[in-house]
């Protein structure tokens, strides 16, 4: 979509529709535009058939002006705005439009400008406004015979702040698609060998991309991540991608990859199983985290670590009690196949240290049904080693609304996971299972900074939402490039 910054006002505007955001219960801002179609946005607003509620639509259609349709979308009372309800104003808004087939749409500035009185410099609402939009027209469709042609070609904004980057919008909300279409997709069509390719595909100037084998990974001694992808006929690929844009030690972002999860041995309940494609939501995140990085040339070192396997049953299938030795040389006891997550980041966050010496290892991962039952889908939980990074990163979550929740790792959490036989346990048990699973994770970090971001709860959506159509959200790739964009000028 292309998106243009005029200064002209919204009568001279040609468009197939005109947006204008209302407060609700507040005057009306354009008493221009309501004179030249003959008083109809004064007239539905006394009918109270419109009256300014947060995503509440009227679609006009009049005379008199340029344009044959006026969309109202309320964004709620004033006293009660906050950058993420702008974002859900425009999801509705564009969406709106573009079920009605609009090609070329013009959004008013009006009600931004004054609201830039009221918010930080660096916050511009005419952006969260216009991201809320792209980020709802995005639609899985490539398996269905016929798909939906409507689309919006061109957004124009009149009148509002011109410092906004229309580049990073672009850019940051086709990262958002592109994580999206990996993690909707099927496991037959999303192999790791198929995760691999696409990885390499990303490959230029800036992103070098390998991809280590089976055999590779056994001279490693990553028997942990191998252990994993032992009953499926689909060998692992563990793909690793370097950017470079900057000076000093690279981020480490690891990404879980587990292209489908049946838990193996360790069976998952047959309800809901298909859904378990989205399990390698975190390595779909680094991958677009990483060709926006590239995209938007920003000045830091990265790499990505895709662990990427599937998780099945069979005759060759690791099994409850089995022993297995990681990179590092620490012993772990399976004591569920279920709890696989944390043995491929294990192996991957222990191969990051050994070979990058990062400065810091942020791994993002559907890890734990206890996050979902702990936070619902309204927040990842957040763990880590270094109250600093921590910090960056929640702040990150609160400008994308891609929120966090810090989770204590106190040192009695490793009793949990004391094995009998073994240098450590790959489950702890039910009580403290969020925590218990990032303290796992936590005795592969080391003296590293380290953050894990466990995103089982946000990482799909059983639901439309403004600006977050059903299916895969792409959490975390906002809330990353964010924390990159702020921590590295």
């Amino acid at each position: 979509m292309n998106i243009l910054f005029k200064d002209i006002s919204e009568l001279e505007i040609k468009a197939d529709a005109l947006i204008l955001p209302l407060f609700e219960g507040a005057d009306n801002i354009y008493s221009d535009i309501n004179k030249a179609t003959g008083g109809l946005i004064n007239d539905v607003i006394k009918s109270k058939e419109f009256g300014g509620k947060l995503n509440q639509t009227t679609l006009l259609h009049v005379r008199g002006i340029n344009i044959g349709r006026i969309l109202l979308i309320g964004i709620g009372k004033q006293s009660d705005i906050t950058p993420d309800r702008i974002r859900r104003a425009g999801g509705k808004a564009f969406s709106y439009l573009r079920g009605t087939g609009s090609k070329n749409i013009a959004l008013s500035g009006r009600l931004f400008a004054k609201l830039s009185k009221s918010f930080a410099a660096s916050q511009r609402p005419a952006f969260y406004f216009i991201e809320g939009g792209l980020l709802s027209l995005y639609r899985f469709e490539k398996y269905k015979k016929s798909e939906n042609d409507k689309e919006i070609k061109t957004a124009i904004v009149l009148g509002a702040d011109k410092g906004i980057s229309v580049k990073w919008l672009k850019t940051t909300s086709s990262a958002v698609n592109f994580a999206k279409d990996l993690i909707n997709s099927p496991s037959n069509d999303m192999t790791p060998a198929v995760l691999g390719r696409i990885a390499k595909s990303l490959s230029g100037k800036k992103i070098k991309v390998k991809v280590l084998e089976k055999k590779d990974m056994e001279k490693e001694g990553m028997e942990a991540y191998l252990s994993v992808s032992k009953g499926s006929a689909e060998p692992p690929k563990f793909i690793i991608l370097e950017y470079k844009g900057g000076k000093g030690a690279p981020l480490a972002l690891v990404g879980k990859s587990i292209t489908f999860d049946s838990g193996g041995i360790s069976l998952k309940p047959a309800d809901g199983m298909e859904k378990m494609k989205y399990d390698m939501s975190g390595g779909a995140a680094v991958l677009a985290v990483i060709k926006a990085a590239s995209e938007l040339n920003l000045p830091v070192n990265i790499v990505g670590l895709l662990p990427a396997t599937e998780n099945l049953p069979g005759g060759s299938a690791s099994k409850p009690g089995d022993i297995v030795k990681s990179i590092t040389g620490k012993t772990i006891e399976i004591i569920n196949t279920d709890a696989e997550g944390r043995l491929v980041l294990a192996d991957a966050i222990g191969y990051a240290i050994k070979y990058y010496k990062p400065e810091a290892v942020i791994d993002i991962a559907t890890l734990t049904g206890a996050c979902s039952i702990a936070l619902g889908s309204e927040a990842a939980a957040m763990m880590g080693n270094n109250e600093g990074l921590m910090e960056k990163l929640e702040k990150a979550a609160e400008e994308t609304y891609e929120r966090v929740w810090p989770m204590p790792l106190y040192e009695e959490y490793k009793e949990y996971i004391k094995s009998d036989v073994a240098d450590i346990k790959n489950s702890g048990g039910r009580n403290g299972s969020l925590v218990t699973a990032g303290y796992f994770l936590k005795e592969f970090a080391g003296d590293t900074p380290w953050v894990h971001l466990d995103i089982a709860g946000t990482a799909w959506s059983d639901k439309d939402n403004p600006y977050t159509p059903k299916g895969a959200t792409a959490m975390g790739v906002r809330l990353v490039l964010n924390f990159l964009k702020e921590n590295n000028r």
